[in-house]
């Protein structure tokens, strides 16, 4: 198996994405990760360029690392100047990284147009700047920044910078193709064309760093690994500017299970998913449920053929396994499902529907009636089970509602306030309760928790995460339908439900309701005996 070695910018190009932001101290966290994860490279960040990536290497001195090296990003010196005279390779040096990474233009209209300096002094900033790098006993790579455009306007001249960067002692070259703009057969051609014209020196590391602008940024990375390349560069989730990096998220499996590379072993691959939502949650980005590998979709299956195909061999539609990257396989049920999406969602969640048909043909109706109108369970599974467990005479409620009341008040001197008062039945005792919140949605949740904590407490281990709601049909104007969809968590679990309603507080109460049943269901301690609690 050749090796691949990994290089994270994260944190660094992956920063320059729209929304996307860490503090010093997030940056700390993430690096452990990726280290725990096996990353070889970590790129921290441009220490001359501003105080929070200074900052975040001044951290990193004090940080053992298992398996990653720390790398600083920044330019050679600028034109006219000596690297002593350069603040920006001072701050370099300083910045105590043990691998600097710099650099350079590859495109003589980078050179000429925007810099404005000459091919000859563009040669030697980078060429002097690795040698200066080196004497400090630092390992240097040298990034070619848009080297594939370059190459395609002068070859001869692209291949110059690269030669300047070797002669200044450079081991490992990175191709980028920094606008995106390239399609993997250039990437390919191009990609040899620069490995076979350094031939003579067979200790020379050739990498890839590409842009999503064409969505070809994983296609590419994986192609100039197929042509020689043996780093590659991304960020995880593909953040960065404009459209993005490279997804590592995505390119590492395929370079292990698909092209047979030594990038990553099985036991952190499995933490893949974990990674991806560690540094979603730490950027307070949403997961993207399509993103291959790693999404909640990647092994979603919805249509009855699939679902029967998958039940008999999984191989039929999934081209992994989904627990080689930490994932899982997912059904869902919807108005397009089959009796092989109820036999298989049943069985997931732990409700026996019987040897007959009767069960899962009454399912697959009310499933059909109920989307029809308006329900959605596909992101609602926690309601999907009650109302299961309800077709199946299987659900034991643990309350019912007898009512509610939910007031909102408003005057010019302070804005809304919300009132509730929340009459609920558990086994053969009443609870009356009252409570505030910011809206009529907060001051429900704030009632019914008051009363039910006496009697089940382990649900101040459930919080809200997420409330949405959604019109069904913007036609019908305020009188439309609304959909809520809420997502709820606790220690060890995350789970959605759903109301619909012409009522938003009715929907509301629906989704809110559930929430509180499927968390109480989770627990198998509650006892109910002779239709009391105890």
């Amino acid at each position: 198996m050749e090796k691949i070695f990994l290089y994270d910018t994260t944190l660094r190009d992956g920063m320059q994405g729209e929304n996307i932001f860490f503090s010093p101290e997030d940056k700390v966290k993430i690096a452990k990760r990726l280290d725990d994860a096996g990353i070889h490279y970590i790129e921290g960040g441009w220490p001359g360029s501003n105080p929070g990536a200074q900052h975040f290497f001044e951290l990193a001195k004090d940080m053992e690392f298992k398996n990653a090296k720390v790398a600083a990003f920044g330019s050679p010196r600028r034109p006219g100047k000596t690297c002593e005279q350069d603040a920006n390779i001072q701050a370099l040096i300083e910045s105590g990284a043990p691998v600097i990474t710099i650099f350079g233009k590859s495109w003589d209209l980078h050179v000429e147009s925007i810099m404005q300096n000459t091919k000859e002094e563009n040669l030697a900033m980078i060429k002097e700047s690795i040698k200066y790098l080196l004497k400090h006993d630092r390992e240097v790579i040298y990034d070619a920044e848009h080297f594939f455009d370059g190459y395609k306007a002068k070859p001869d001249y692209a291949l110059k910078t690269l030669e300047a960067a070797v002669e200044g002692g450079t081991k490992c070259l990175v191709l980028c193709d920094t606008n995106g703009g390239s399609m993997p057969c250039e990437i390919e051609s191009i990609t040899k064309t620069a490995i076979e014209h350094f031939k003579e020196k067979p200790d020379l590391i050739f990498g890839i760093h590409t842009h999503d602008d064409c969505a070809m940024a994983v296609a590419n990375s994986v192609t100039a690994v197929h042509a020689g390349a043996t780093m590659v560069q991304g960020t995880i989730n593909g953040y960065g500017e404009r459209c993005g990096n490279a997804d590592l998220t995505a390119i590492i499996p395929i370079l292990a299970l698909k092209m047979n590379r030594d990038c990553m072993n099985q036991e952190n691959l499995k933490r893949l998913l974990n990674l991806s939502r560690f540094i979603s949650e730490t950027a307070n980005v949403p997961p993207v449920n399509s993103r291959p590998f790693v999404g909640k979709s990647a092994f979603a299956h919805k249509g009855g053929v699939h679902v029967s195909a998958i039940m008999k061999n999984p191989r039929a539609y999934e081209h992994i396994s989904p627990d080689l990257v930490g994932n899982i396989r997912r059904v869902i049920v919807s108005e397009q499902s089959g009796k092989s999406n109820i036999e298989y969602k049943a069985k997931e969640l732990g409700i026996d529907i019987g040897k007959n048909g009767a069960n899962r043909h009454q399912i697959v109706s009310s499933i059909k009636e109920l989307e029809d109108d308006g329900f959605e369970f596909d992101a609602a599974e926690g309601s999907l089970k009650l109302i299961m467990e309800k077709l199946t005479n299987q659900f034991t409620p643990h309350f019912e509602l007898e009512s509610f009341r939910v007031v909102v008040e408003k005057d010019k001197e302070r804005p809304c306030y919300s009132h509730a008062m929340i009459k609920i039945r558990v086994g053969n005792e009443t609870e009356i309760t009252s409570a505030e919140g910011d809206g009529p949605v907060s001051a429900l949740d704030n009632a019914l928790r008051k009363a039910l904590t006496s009697i089940y407490p382990q649900i101040n281990d459930m919080h809200l995460v997420d409330f949405k709601v959604r019109v069904i049909d913007g036609m019908d104007g305020t009188d439309a339908k609304v959909r809520v969809l809420i997502e709820s968590r606790d220690k060890n679990n995350i789970f959605s439900t759903i109301g619909v309603s012409e009522d938003i507080i009715e929907a509301s109460w629906q989704a809110l309701a559930d929430s509180f049943q499927y968390k109480l269901s989770l627990d198998n301690k509650d006892i109910i005996h002779n239709n009391k609690v105890k």
